[in-house]
């Protein structure tokens, strides 16, 4: 084996270890409880971002509109969790803010329901 055919790299899923190696082998961040849906934006722009290393200024320049992590993670090509960590390594830089989706009720208000399939029927 030579050069690229070394261990760390499948011809066909590329280098296995790049992704963690970004994020220096942490593969969690359940800190700020980011989730699929969490919006993101970037508080700078992709040329103050500039700085930083190539994959964390993608980031940035793909959050400069609310997006979703999920989003996020699609157009940057990396895993889920590498994504996850690397927002949140950019919000404890104060390079992005993020919001969650509010919280759920326990159980679903009747009346709500009730209206809501009421109107339904109507049609």
């Amino acid at each position: 084996m030579s050069g690229r055919h070394e261990a760390w790299f499948d011809d066909e899923a590329g280098p296995l270890v790049r992704s963690y190696a970004v994020t220096g082998g942490r593969t969690r961040s359940d800190t700020l409880g980011l989730d699929l849906i969490t919006l993101v934006v970037a508080l700078r722009t992709a040329h103050e971002a500039g700085m930083l290393e190539p994959e964390y200024a993608r980031i940035i320049a793909l959050c400069q509109r609310p997006v979703s992590v999920a989003e996020v993670a699609a157009r940057v090509d990396l895993p889920l969790p590498v994504v996850k960590v690397m927002l949140s390594d950019l919000i404890e830089q104060n390079l992005v803010l993020f919001r969650t989706a509010a919280p759920a009720q326990e159980t679903p208000n009747r009346h709500v329901l009730q209206a809501v399939l009421d109107g339904i029927r109507k049609l």
